[in-house]
């Protein structure tokens, strides 16, 4: 029997693409003249009075003009509320170098914008595999007018088994155009979690360092560095006159692409390693108020905020969640979980020898520094964290790598082309 239902997004390609492609570029494209007309209000508004409208505001000033009505309406409200929440994550930053969000897309001859379709903007047909998309008025030849794609879902998928499909989004993937439907799913819990805990340490050079007490996992941050510092290249390399070439484009879509696998498949990895060992609880380092810090320095500060912490957390988080294992944030803030000892508690910047060593004058533990950052964060959800800890788990920990190769992560044993 199901006791919990989430969220899941599933990606399904189109049958009938060139039936439906003029028609989806069109709704695109009323979808980004309306950024821009909800763009251009933002910067009135703030400009006259210094305030942010946010997404209600925006619908009540705009819900009368044309643009507005080219899109069916909740699809409009969908395009302003994900404007007003640009806006205010701008506003909210503190990276001197962030901008505000731009028009859409300039340089471009036709912008292709994500459109969403709420429940009353779509029919779905599970059975023959089609679903209707509401027009908005003005794109309308007729009254019901709508567009029809057939639709065919990624094997192992049945959107008829699901609990509801809540929205339908019309999503360009630099090739082609393709449909994401979301979903809520109910998950049995078909096994009791485990009694153990684990910490988990994020950080750039190693993406994660993970405590089980008897067992140590270490997933260095290489891949996604790698992806993100060539793509970005690309991407500034080629950037054109009249605003980001096609390659620019091409680049920044697939540096987003490879990213986003590569947090999937780390966050994935791990989860799936703690439920094989019995973890029942999981205390994950949140570093909220790391990007106050200014010790990093001009490149290191840019790499912190650029770094997807919160992604991985909410990855980890709903990962865990169809296993049954609770996952606990524990705000990093005083604990020192870097500085701090994690046998005899004793908290010295001196100990962290190096980027990579940790060596406790004190008590002579010698252990690799992310890791007893991570036994620090399991120490905070298991009352007696030194009955199971394993000092020398803590200095020698199993690598698990990204392969390029199969896009999954591995024991550093069975990457192909691994360096020792």
């Amino acid at each position: 029997m199901a006791d919990r239902v989430v969220t899941r997004t599933f990606k399904a390609s189109i049958r009938n693409p060139s039936q439906v492609r003029a028609d989806l570029d069109s709704l695109a494209f009323a979808a980004s003249k309306l950024w821009n007309v909800g763009r251009w209000h933002i910067q009135r508004i703030w400009d006259a009075i210094g305030h942010i409208p946010d997404h209600n505001e925006l619908t009540s000033y705009l819900k009368r003009h044309e643009r507005y009505r080219d899109l069916h309406s909740q699809s409009s409200q969908r395009v302003l509320q994900e404007l007003a929440e640009a806006f205010n994550g701008w506003y909210a930053s503190n990276d001197p170098d962030d901008n505000p969000p731009g028009y859409r897309k300039r340089g471009d001859e036709h912008p292709r914008s994500t459109v969403t379709f709420k429940q009353r903007g779509f029919k779905l047909d599970t059975e023959h595999g089609y679903v209707r998309l509401s027009k908005g008025q003005n794109l309308k030849e007729h009254r019901s007018d709508f567009v029809l794609c057939s639709y065919e879902t990624q094997p192992g998928v049945d959107l008829a088994e699901f609990e509801s499909v809540q929205q339908v989004r019309v999503v360009w993937n630099g090739d082609a155009w393709e449909l994401h439907f979301v979903c809520n799913v109910a998950l049995e819990r078909s096994d009791t979690p485990g009694e153990k805990t684990a910490g988990i340490d994020l950080g750039i050079s190693n993406a994660a360092a993970v405590s089980i007490g008897d067992e140590t996992l270490l997933y260095p941050g290489n891949t996604v560095k790698e992806d993100v510092h060539y793509f970005r290249h690309v991407e500034y390399d080629t950037e054109g006159e009249a605003g980001p070439s096609k390659k620019a484009e091409w680049a920044r879509q697939k540096k987003q692409r490879r990213r986003k696998h590569s947090l999937h498949a780390l966050t994935q990895d791990i989860v799936e390693q703690c439920a094989a060992r019995g973890v029942g609880e999981i205390a994950v380092g949140h570093p909220k108020d790391v990007r106050d810090d200014a010790e990093w320095g001009r490149h290191g500060n840019k790499k912190i905020h650029d770094w997807p912490f919160d992604t991985i957390i909410d990855m980890i988080e709903y990962k865990a969640e169809e296993r049954g294992i609770s996952v606990t944030r524990v705000d990093e803030a005083g604990l020192r979980t870097s500085k701090t000892c994690c046998a005899c508690g004793t908290s010295a910047p001196s100990n962290r020898v190096e980027r990579g060593l940790y060596a406790c004058d004190e008590c002579g533990l010698v252990a690799n520094a992310d890791l007893n950052a991570a036994e620090n964060m399991r120490a905070t959800v298991t009352p007696s964290p030194a009955k199971d800890r394993s000092n020398g788990c803590l200095a020698q920990p199993a690598v698990r790598l990204f392969d390029k190769h199969t896009g999954v992560v591995a024991g550093r044993e069975q990457v192909a082309d691994c360096k020792p």
